[in-house]
Order: C-alpha cells, then sequence, then structure tokens
C-alpha cells in the first residue's frame, strides 16, 4: 500500500528495535551486547501469552511471542516489545482490503436467550466478513459470559493475522433495561443510574464504580464500555434522561472525566487493565425536539433555540482531558444551527465533517477512534420512516438511522461518513457496501487504513493480541462480589434524594408495623420485622413504589414501543396514581418514584407524607434508608417541574428553565 503503513522488512524491523532501545541506552540500563538474553530480561517483562487453538509460540532471547499468522518469524506486529504504534502500522499495512473493511464494521452478536452465542451467526461475521468489534448483549452469569467470549476469541485466533476481537457492551450495572441501549445488570453490581451518581455529585464514587465496572467487565473478556453519556437533558421529556448526569453542564463535566478514569484505569489513555470508553453522543443530543429520541424518524432532529448548543459541549470537555478512547456521533440532525459563523450540514453528525473533523479533531485534538451509532449507513424505507406500511409494523431488520442521507446509496454513504471522520460503524455487519466504495473511487484505500490504524492501536494498547483470554472460574469470584455489591448498595442509598418528610415521619423509630406494600417484595420487608398486611385498612403505613408517568404514542416503530415519551404527570387512570389516591386515604403514606425522566408529582405531593425520588434502589437499600440505617443524601440534578404547560413551554437546549419548579434543581432534604 506505501506510506506510513508499510510493513516492517527484516532491516527495517532491526532499526525500530534498535530505535525503541534508544532510550534505555541513553541511561546506561542496556550494556553494549543488546543480543544477550539475560539483559533482555532486565529491560522488559514477559507478559502473559493466552493461546485456545493452534497459534505457535516463538522464543527470542529468551522470551516468548505468539507467532500470530504462523509463518515461523517475528513479525513487528507480533511482538510486544515495540510500540503500540509501530505494531498497529505493520500490521495494517499487512492486511488486505477486506480485512480493513471487515475492522470497521462493529457487530451485534446475537445470543440463544442469556445462555450462549449464536456460533454459526459468529463465525461468519468473524471468519468470513473479518469483523474485528462486536457488542455483547449477553446478561447470564458470570461463567457463562466468560465462557462465550472465549468461544469468540478461540474463534479468532484462526483468522489469517490472528487479530482478536474487541468486545463491548452498553451499560450493564444499572436497574433501568432499555433494549439497544443498556443490559440487564444480571449478577454484575448493581448501581444507581448515572443520574443517581449526579445527585450525589461525587466523582470519587463516579471513579469507585468505574473502577469496579473496569473489574467486572475485564473478568469476563468485555474491554470497551460503549459509555459514558456526556448528553445534557435539557428537555424533560427526551426519553434518556435517567443515561444522563442530567442537565448542568458543569456537574456533569465533573462526573463524565471520572467516569473515563475509573474504567480506563487512569487518565493517561488506555493500558492493558483498561476498559476502553466511548462517550457519547457528540453533540446536542439531550436538546431532543419536543422531547422524541433521534433513534427515530420523527425523533430526527435536535433543536437550539437559544443558542445553547456550546453549553452542551462542556461535558465532553473532561473527558477529552481523562484521554477518552472514544467517541460516539448522535443521530441527531442538529436543526438550522448557525456556530461560530459555520452554517451545519442538515446531516445526522455521524455524516457532519464540520463537527467530527474540525471540531472534535481539531478543535478538541480528539486522536482516538470515532464509532458511529448503530445503522446510520441501512437504507431506510417508508416503514423506516413512517413506522407502519399496509398494516404491517416496523421490525429490527426496517430501523436505519441514515438521517440526512437516505437518497444516498450504501457505498456513498460510507464514503460520505468517512470523509466526515467516522472510523467504525455501529451495527453493521456487511463490509461489501465499504470495499465496493472503494473500489468505485468513492473513498480512498488509504483512508480506511487510518481508521484501522486507530482501531488495532487500542487492541495493542488493551494487551488483546498478547491474551484476550479470561479465566472462567476467577470471574464468578469478581462479578458482583459481596465486597463490589456492598459499595453499589452505599451508593443508591446516598443517591436517594427526600423531597418530602411532613411531620418527620422518616426515619421510622422502628420496624414494629403493619406495613401496605406497593411494588415492594413484602418478603425483603419482612426479613427487616415487618408485618405486612394485604388490605390497607388494616395497615399502620403504606410504603409505594411508583414510576415516571410516560406514553407511548408511536409503537409502530421499534423504539417507539421501547421508549418512555410524553407525558409525565400522574393523572387518574394511572395506576400508581390510584395506589397513591387508595393508600393514602386510610393511612400515612410514602412513596418513591423512580426519576427516569422528570416526574410532576404536583397531583399527588398533598397525598403523600413521605417522597423520595430514587435513580435505582433495591427494596433492601430502600427500607435500610427508611428505617435509618443509611441516610439519603441525594439532591435533584434536574428540576421536577409542576406542570405538563410548564414542560411544553421549556426550551429544549436550556437548563433550569421551568416555570415555578415543584423542587428546583439541587433540591433535597436530610434527616435531621
Amino acid at each position: 500500500m506505501g506510506g506510513k503503513f508499510d510493513s516492517l522488512g527484516p532491516q527495517a524491523y532491526k532499526y525500530i528495535i534498535r530505535i525503541a532501545l534508544l532510550p534505555l541506552l541513553s541511561i546506561g540500563v542496556m550494556g553494549c551486547k543488546t543480543d544477550n538474553a539475560s539483559e533482555h530480561a532486565s529491560i522488559y517483562k514477559q507478559p502473559e501469552l493466552g493461546t485456545r487453538s493452534t497459534i505457535p509460540l516463538l522464543k527470542k532471547h529468551g522470551f516468548k511471542f505468539k507467532d500470530l499468522n504462523k509463518d515461523g518469524e517475528l513479525n513487528a506486529y507480533e511482538d510486544w516489545r515495540l510500540p503500540a504504534s509501530t505494531r498497529a502500522r505493520d500490521l495494517v499495512a499487512r492486511m488486505t482490503l477486506e480485512e480493513k473493511a471487515g475492522t470497521l464494521m462493529h457487530g451485534s452478536m446475537s445470543a440463544f436467550g442469556d445462555v450462549d452465542y449464536d456460533m454459526a451467526r459468529a463465525k461468519r461475521l468473524i471468519l468470513q466478513n473479518n469483523i474485528g468489534s462486536v457488542i455483547t448483549r449477553l446478561s447470564s452469569e458470570a461463567k457463562l459470559l466468560a465462557n462465550g467470549n472465549n468461544k469468540l476469541q478461540t474463534m479468532a485466533e484462526q483468522r489469517r493475522l490472528g487479530i482478536p476481537l474487541s468486545i463491548s457492551t452498553d451499560p450493564r450495572n444499572h436497574f433501568n433495561y432499555l433494549a439497544g441501549a443498556s443490559v440487564s445488570a444480571g449478577s454484575f453490581s448493581k448501581w444507581p443510574e448515572t443520574l443517581g451518581f449526579a445527585a450525589v455529585g461525587d466523582p470519587d464514587l463516579v471513579r469507585q464504580f468505574g473502577d469496579i465496572a473496569r473489574q467486572e467487565y475485564r473478568s469476563v473478556g468485555i474491554v470497551q464500555a460503549l459509555s459514558p453519556m456526556a448528553d445534557l437533558s435539557t428537555e424533560p421529556r427526551w426519553p434518556r434522561v435517567v443515561g444522563t448526569f442530567g442537565e448542568n453542564a458543569e456537574l456533569a463535566k465533573l462526573l463524565v472525566g471520572a467516569y473515563v478514569e475509573g474504567f480506563q484505569n487512569g487518565a493517561q489513555g488506555l493500558n492493558p487493565n483498561s476498559v476502553a470508553t466511548v462517550v457519547k453522543h457528540w453533540v446536542g443530543y439531550g436538546a431532543a425536539k419536543d422531547g422524541y429520541d433521534s433513534h427515530n424518524y420523527y425523533g430526527r432532529y435536535a433543536t437550539f433555540p437559544n443558542n445553547n448548543f456550546e453549553y452542551h459541549i462542556k461535558p465532553f470537555e473532561s473527558a477529552f482531558s481523562a484521554n477518552v478512547s472514544g467517541v460516539m456521533p448522535t443521530y441527531s440532525i442538529l436543526q438550522n444551527l448557525v456556530y461560530k459563523g459555520n452554517k451545519i450540514e442538515q446531516v445526522g453528525v455521524g455524516y457532519n465533517r464540520y463537527l467530527l473533523t474540525d471540531l472534535l479533531r481539531g478543535e478538541y485534538k480528539f486522536d482516538g477512534v470515532v464509532l458511529s451509532d448503530w445503522a446510520i449507513t441501512l437504507d431506510c424505507s417508508d416503514i423506516c420512516k413512517y413506522g407502519e406500511v399496509d398494516g404491517q409494523r416496523q421490525e429490527i431488520p426496517d430501523l436505519s438511522t441514515a438521517w440526512g442521507v437516505m437518497e444516498l446509496s450504501p457505498q456513498q454513504r460510507y464514503a460520505k461518513a468517512l470523509k466526515a471522520g467516522i472510523d467504525q460503524f455501529g451495527g453493521v455487519e456487511d463490509p461489501q457496501p465499504l470495499i465496493d466504495s472503494v473500489k468505485s473511487g468513492l473513498v480512498t484505500e488509504e483512508r480506511v487504513a487510518q481508521s484501522a490504524y486507530r482501531i488495532m492501536l487500542q487492541k495493542f494498547e488493551l494487551g488483546l493480541f498478547e491474551n484476550p483470554f479470561v479465566d472462567e472460574a476467577l470471574a464468578l469470584n469478581i462479578v458482583g462480589n459481596e465486597e463490589f455489591q456492598a459499595k453499589a448498595d452505599l451508593a443508591q442509598a446516598k443517591a436517594l434524594v427526600l423531597l418530602e418528610n411532613k411531620h418527620q415521619l422518616l426515619p421510622l423509630a422502628s420496624s414494629a408495623k403493619k406495613l401496605y406494600l406497593y411494588g415492594i417484595d413484602a418478603d425483603v420487608a419482612a426479613n427487616f420485622g415487618f408485618t405486612v398486611v394485604d388490605d390497607v385498612e388494616d395497615a399502620d403505613l403504606a410504603i409505594l413504589r411508583l414510576d415516571t408517568p410516560f406514553e407511548q404514542t408511536h409503537k409502530n416503530y421499534v423504539f417507539g414501543r421501547r421508549h418512555h415519551e410524553g407525558n409525565l404527570s400522574f393523572e387518574p387512570g394511572n395506576p400508581d396514581y390510584d395506589a397513591v389516591v387508595k393508600a393514602s386515604a386510610h393511612v400515612p403514606t410514602i412513596a418513591t418514584i423512580f426519576l427516569e425522566r422528570p416526574a410532576v408529582l404536583t397531583s399527588i405531593q398533598d397525598k403523600l407524607d413521605g417522597i423520595i425520588g430514587n435513580f435505582g434502589v433495591s427494596d433492601k437499600v430502600l427500607l435500610s434508608v427508611i428505617l435509618g440505617h443509611y441516610k439519603p443524601e441525594g439532591k435533584l440534578p434536574i428540576e421536577l417541574p409542576s406542570s405538563m404547560a410548564a414542560v411544553i413551554a421549556q426550551q429544549a437546549d436550556t437548563p433550569f428553565d421551568s416555570n415555578a419548579p415543584l423542587y428546583p434543581f439541587g433540591y433535597g432534604l436530610s434527616y435531621e
């Protein structure tokens, strides 16, 4: 191919080795005889080499190396003594166009239930399509997940160059499950949602969470986190508020950087103990027009009526300072935005050269991998746009998010996205359109190689070429262990926001009470000594678990069926509202509300004696707080509006602009 991606011949390889050792020579660490095995041993530490197939080992200077391409030679990309950049350049130069194109695909690994992967499909993706990265959505217990990921890596070892997989995941340590955006926690430690971390506001706690999640991920073979969300939740109806750090840019900025540092094992970039993070969604996703999400054609716009676009950039800055490894652009079209004199092209950000190349790479100096969100290059038919055609509603195969470029061919979309600044394409598994794009001259192979280099560089930095395998038995001892869950429980408690405590009802003096429960496990309450009754008229007290109200008026769309949209207010006919009316008519009533979006509590505020906002809390932790074993410490990271009229009057890009909020940003009581 020529240029900087030339593979290294024998003489060049010796030169690179010598250059790599120059710093050691200059400080006298090495003697004159660089071939002496004992002297090499004093410089380098042999890494653990893992293989589950027929990869032979080479012995040089008393060290072992994996002969990944089985040619009997120690090639530069196989030599763990060399810098990751040198190894990545050598490897990319050896790759065919087909292998490079497969590297630019980030596929989805389907499974049979939550037990195991579809290995026949995996074979097609890994061995035929050369896919280099896959997302796992398995939520099986740790040993099974580790075993499944080991099987995928064993298959990847069979490839011509022995290139390992990068296995990613959506967030999986929380309570909220949204297919396509998060994964059920399963056996992983269970923490509050990221919005709950914002309620605590402690970067050290976020860093601790990231470090624990990092250990859990790596123990099962997951090396990439498609998180955090640095989006600001300035539109209260938006379905993804709970996945953010709230609407305050400075608070979000403080916590986003801590999240990256925890997962990546420091702020110095990737190392073999890191989980690579992908901060998302660059940029402005939270300013969703009318609160609709841009997974859907009807929600494809973000809007900035108050010209607050720059405010939405701020949280990303701490991710860049922490050397975040990846950035995922938003699906959204930034409607009619003009920024710094630049009229923003009306395409999804994954196709926007100004936002990806000029702003992200130019002004903010980001040099990692830009990973598109899912399905931006796929065709969008009428059923994709309108959700239903001839009585047939939209299903997963109908999905596309090619907003603003639907008239282009797939080959043209790949070329446009690469020229805009995308490195890897999420949710696509067929590299042929990209290959065709190169062969037809729409984009150069050198441009494809540039992105392949960035992706391979991170694989080397993560240590995957030396050992992509994990100890399946050890994973059982790490994932969700008692120490980790105890810390997660404490975080759940700290994140609770006490909104009302009439007559100082909380904390309860004792559990010697008859309880009426709604949405809470009676066995858990009994373990605390409460007597649970079925009839509220027989109770001394009622404790209710409520959800923020929502609507689903777009059920013909896949994500319209999944997302919680629209109304935030408790109204008659809502089962949770009716439960409040029923209980509060007879006994003092405490309610906890899962604040996945900013609930309007006006209609139930006067009926409840205690109100606790939560961002994901177990029954055990909730009752512990009610009994005073822990204190609620959270402060609202979002304001709670007083009416839907106030919600509708807000501007999508602007924080704290609800008229007379019932509970303002930062509100939260504490026990006396």
